[in-house]
Formats: structure tokens, sequence, C-alpha cells
């Protein structure tokens, strides 16, 4: 079965008993198995999609690729849905007829413009990492767009510089190499199942809102602290300093640091559980009422000595002091509980929150995490004080003042210097290459403030630059936490790195436009079906400000300039407007079975790339009247073509009071009309083609 053009030389190469042993156990600790994992993650998602994996490798290796495809369109463990797998080996008659009329290294590359389609995956499987076949099948995949991955062995190797990435085995024996990949594969199937089996779990909480939510569990471990905001009237300066004086002060708690990233983790929806040290004095017990008030639960590991506590003292909307009495020198901390790796391990995912206070430095914890890495999403949100995130986590999250401080201690001022602007995305880019490497970490995901973030990878793919949809003015304190808890969620869904980042750069830009840290201080609405709270607490604060809220809701299939010159009215006639959109199973049931023919994500995209449009919330009802009680709009609208008896959600409206109203109907555009065109224009094209 080793025939891969990898070929052992001498009787040592064939090492029998514990030796062979031994060489099989040093050979497996090699294996990338944080990055396995992320394959994973990745190939549920896109399998689940309708991507399609082609697998390829000769002899003993192409065993290996059938047995992975056998796998994925059976099932592993768990019963589940079949997945699209190709052993490309496998058909004998297409591999002899290619073979015969191109040659045996087409075999592959010939299948992979046959069945690839952009966005699937090439597995390439290969002890040497030089068979021709492999190589020109990772060729064709690259101009076909499909994603390529290979499994070989001792790198540097011709296929692993070719693919996009590649777990390599460290080891010169084919067999060895062999039995890792099998190893592998049952890893990858592993995590294949975990994330169909997250998923899954989400999906039945949505559609059983009644029933309790499994959702996800996000354990976040770090530093808390106490935050308190002192905000009053400022109407003067002072008569011996130029100075403000602030008047008429109120108090408001809240936790701080890695506590205020379980309270917004928790407000996302999770089952949150934050692994931290409350010390026993009268800040610590406020601390445990305010996380025990958002429904976090606390695993304490003790602090001795003083709670470290933050007041900023605040007038007209800006903080004017802060006041630090966290000190410099952090109280002793006890030691984690002997549970702690299995708490991290049966986690969705997990948060380290560094506040650089100690938790994150306890050899105990970064072991747990270290350990938990490989199986379990970790995103690490680094501190200056602190020691670097462990190896092996899945995302780190420094900010650009970070990141450059970080680069500075490990290459110096290098990355920085070579960049024409010190504070720009290049910069930030040059220093997060450089942290991957020093980190051994496969992403770093650094935050730019107003200006988004920027997502490098190991991968040597091209950096994803996510820019803020505008800049905010509000208060960016715990905007980073923010995103970090964002992302630990949305990773736990089951969501790519790509995709996680993307959005919590725009929920932390919600979160500032808000008002941030000091906006919480009320709890947040919430409700299990509807996901992410913000349309509602938007609505709240339009309404708290004075402002008019304004709705409308519908399908909106495929957006139109109908629906455009709709949406733009209804904006005009107060000061938010919230769309609330049928989801898919709702589009379904009211359209019919072959709509909606845009998924509710991409419809979600469209209707927020508006500039009338503030706001979406997802139903999955056949009418928003549920919605519509959370929003209370203060105007509910609709196209002409409707009137007002017949919508069954005006008595909501009028209930909460708010009046419905309608605004000229733009003739010409229909969506169904759009699609019965474009579906007689593709039938006409293909009757004259043929």
């Amino acid at each position: 079965m080793s025939s891969d053009i990898h070929q052992d030389k001498g009787p040592a190469a064939e090492p029998a008993g514990m030796d062979h042993v031994n060489r099989l156990a040093a050979a497996s600790a090699s294996l990338d198995t944080a990055r396995i994992d992320d394959w994973g993650r990745r190939l549920a998602i896109l399998l689940s999609a309708g991507k399609r994996i082609l697998v390829a490798g000769n002899g003993g290796s192409a065993a290996e690729a059938q047995h992975l495809t056998s796998e994925l369109v059976g099932r592993y463990r768990l019963e589940r849905p079949a997945l699209s797998a190709l052993a490309l080996h496998a058909d004998s008659s297409t591999v002899t007829a290619l073979g015969n009329d191109y040659g045996y290294d087409e075999v592959f590359a010939r299948q992979v413009r046959a069945h690839g389609r952009p966005g699937d995956v090439l597995l390439c499987l290969s002890t040497s990492g030089s068979s021709p076949n492999l190589l020109r099948a990772v060729e064709a995949a690259a101009e076909r767009g499909l994603t390529t991955w290979a499994f070989t062995g001792r790198a540097p190797n011709p296929l692993a510089e070719r693919c996009d990435e590649t777990v390599a085995v460290d080891s010169g024996v084919t067999a060895t190499i062999q039995e890792c990949h099998l190893a592998a594969i049952h890893m990858l199937c592993t995590a294949v199942d975990a994330t169909l089996l997250r998923a899954a779990a989400v999906h039945t909480a949505a559609e059983s809102p009644d029933q309790p939510r499994p959702g996800v569990r996000i354990v976040v471990v770090g530093d808390t602290l106490l935050d308190r905001d002192l905000t009053g009237a400022v109407e003067r300066l002072s008569p011996e300093a130029p100075v403000p004086v602030v008047e008429q002060l109120a108090t408001v708690s809240r936790p701080g640091g890695a506590g205020l990233a379980a309270v917004l983790a928790a407000r996302d929806g999770g089952d949150v559980t934050l692994v931290t040290a409350l010390a026993t004095d009268a800040a610590g017990e406020e601390l445990r009422a305010l996380l025990a008030a958002e429904g976090v639960e606390v695993v304490d590991l003790g602090l001795r000595g003083d709670t470290p506590v933050k007041s900023r003292i605040r007038g007209e909307g800006r903080t004017l002091v802060m006041l630090d009495q966290a000190g410099k020198e952090p109280g002793a901390i006890g030691e984690p509980p002997a549970s702690l790796e299995s708490l991290l391990r049966s986690a969705s995912a997990v948060l380290v929150s560094d506040y650089g206070r100690g938790i994150a430095a306890l050899p105990t914890v970064r072991d747990a995490v270290a350990a938990s890495a490989p199986a379990v999403p970790v995103v690490w949100d680094p501190h200056p004080r602190g020691l670097p995130p462990v190896a092996g986590v899945c995302l780190v999250t420094p900010n650009r003042r970070e990141a450059g401080l970080f680069a500075d201690r490990v290459v110096g001022a290098a990355p920085a210097a070579k960049a024409e602007d010190p504070d720009g995305l290049a910069a930030d880019i040059a220093r997060a290459r450089a942290l991957l490497g020093a980190w051994r970490v496969p992403r770093i995901a650094v935050t730019r403030g107003a200006a988004g973030a920027v997502l490098v990878e190991d991968t040597g793919l091209a950096p994803l630059a996510v820019p803020a949809e505008s800049a905010p003015s509000g208060d960016s304190v715990g905007a980073g936490d923010r995103f970090a808890a964002a992302t630990a969620g949305l990773l736990a869904q089951g969501r790519l790195p790509s995709e996680a980042v993307t959005e919590a750069v725009v929920r932390a830009c919600a979160y500032v436009a808000a008002g941030g840290a000091s906006a919480l201080a009320k709890p947040a609405p919430t409700d299990s079906r509807y996901g992410p709270v913000g349309p509602v607490a938007l609505a709240e604060r339009v309404r708290a400000a004075g402002g008019r809220v304004i709705a409308t809701g519908g399908c909106f299939d495929i957006l139109h300039a109908g629906h455009a010159a709709m949406l733009a009215n209804a904006r005009r006639l107060g000061d938010c407007l919230i769309v609330c959109l049928n989801g898919d199973a709702s589009v379904a049931r009211l359209k019919g079975p072959r709509r909606p023919v845009v998924p509710v994500a991409d419809r979600v995209t469209m209707l927020t790339a508006l500039r009338s449009v503030d706001a979406v919330l997802v139903f999955e009802e056949d009418t928003p009247a549920r919605a519509l009680e959370l929003l209370r709009p203060h105007v509910y609208v609709k196209g002409g073509d409707y009137a007002v008896h017949e919508l069954p959600e005006a008595s909501v409206v009028e209930n909460g009071g708010g009046h419905v109203v309608t605004l000229p109907y733009v003739s010409g555009h229909s969506t169904t009309s759009l699609i019965e065109q474009a579906t007689g224009a593709i039938t006409g094209a293909g009757s004259e083609g043929a």
C-alpha cells in the first residue's frame, strides 16, 4: 500500500515492534492538531452549504483518501446529513481512460476541472509531497477557485509549497507518515461532526423558542475589574481653574476587564462561564451581584487583596477624569480547580481576556488552555503587561497599539519602520506577520479603531481588511472586549474566522455608536428568537431620546429599485428605520418552496448596505407581529399596494401606540416579475443555444 513516490531505504526504515511504535509516537507529536481541527470546522460549514471536497492520493494515500470520503458521505460517529466528497482515484474507468488519453500526470487535474467549483476544497495526500499528478491537480484547483489543502510528509516539499495550507508529518518513513495521516483523517471527521452537532443545537433552539436554549457555551478566562461611571451635568467652569464643574453626580457600576467581555457574550445569547478571581471586599461583592444579574456563572479562584476599581468622571457625554484604583501590583490569585481543563474542553469556544493582572499567566491556566485549543476555538485578547498567548490558539486579537508593542519586543521596530505609514494598514499587517511566527498561532486580527480590523493568517493568502462601515463616534471603552466576545461567539457557532472577524467589526462599531460601556447600565432587551438585540436596543435609544421609530416589513428577496425608493421614503418619516425581514423558512411558507432566491444572510447584508436602513430584525413567523411588539414603532410603513385592513400586524402597532401608513407604490418593479423575467431569459438563451 506504500507506493507514493517516496521510498524508504535500508532495513532501518522499516522498524519493528516497539521501535515502530516509538517512531509513530514521535511523528504524531508533530501533527498540527489546531489546523486539522480548524479544517474540520470549515469543512463542515462548506459541505453543509452545498460545497464539495475532492480528495486525491496515490497508493496507500489513495486508500486513505477513499477512507475519508466514505466517512463524509456516510457517517463517522454521529448521524447527520450526507456530505459531498469524491475520491478522484476511485472511478477506475475514468482514471484509466484519462491515463490513456492524457497521461497519468493528468488523471487528477482533469477530474478537478470537471467536478470542482469555486469554493470547493481539494485535499491531496502524499508522503513525499512530490507526485506530479497531485501537483497538476493543485494547479487545476487554483485555476478553478478551489481551496487547496495537503497532508504530506516532512516539509518543505513541492506540494506543501503550492497548497494554500498543509499539515506535514515530521518523519521520513512512509508507513509512519501514512498512519499519522489516518489519525489526522479521524481528527478531521471528529471536528466536522462536532461543528455540525453545535449547529444543529442552535437550529433546534431557533425552531423551538419556548424550549430551554442549548445555544453556545462560552468560557471567558481573565482578570475582572469593577468599573464605575460618575456622570453629571456640566454648566460652568471653576473660578479657581479652567476646569469644568460637574454637578448632580450619579454613579453607575459595571463589570470591567474579563467581566465586561463575559457580560457582552451573555447579552449575545450565549451560556457564559467566567473563570476569574474576586476579592471578598465590598467591591468584590458588588461585582458578584452584577455578574449574577447578567446570568454569568462565575468560577472564582479567589483574590487576596483589594478589588481593582477604575472610575470615570463624565460630563456632556465625555470622560473628564479617570481614577485608577487598580494598583500596579495585583493581589495573589488562588489556584484553578482541577476541573478547569474539562470545563474548557466542554465549551463551544473559549475567550482569554488578559488584563495583565495574573490569571492568564498562571501555568495551570495556560496548560489547560493549550490542551483545549486543538478541539475548541480559543480567542486570546492580549494585554501589554501580560504574557504572549499560548501556541495553537485559533485567533489573537491585539489592538493596533498592542500589536506594535508586542512586535517591537519580538523583532524590534522593523515591521513599522518598513511601512510607509507607521500607523497605517501596511504597518499593522507587517506587525501581525511578525507575531504569527513568534507566537506560533494560525491567525491574528489587529483591531484598528474606527478603521476596522485586519485579519492576517499564516497561509500566505492576502490579509483580509475589514473597514468599519462608518467612523463611530461615542464611548469606545470596551470596544475591544465587544470585538473579542463577538468573535468568540461566532466561532462557537461554527462560523469561519474571516466571517467572525467581519461580523465582529460590525458589532463593535454598533456598540461604540450606541454609547459603549456607558450604555450598559440598563439591561439590554433580549429575545432568543431574534438573535443579537441591536434593532430592539436601537428602537429604545431613539425613543428615549425623543425620536421617532419607523419600521417596515417584507421578504425583500431580490432587492430592486422599488424597494430602495420605498425604504428611502420611509426613513424620511422619522429618526431610524428598522426592517422586519422574513427569515428563509417564513419566505418559503409564504412564497413557495423555490423561494427565497437569496438567503437571509445575504438579504440582511444588502439591506444594511442601504443608507436608509439603520437595522434589520429577522423573524421566522408568517407575520412580523411579535417583532413589532419588541420594537413598538411610532410608524409602521407598507407599500401602497396594501390596505391597512389586510395587515394582521396593524393591531399590534396600534396597540403599542403607533400607526400604520402606506407609501406610494413604485410601479414597474416586482420581485416575482423579476424572477419570471430572469427565468425566461435563461430558458430562452438555453433554447437558442440548443
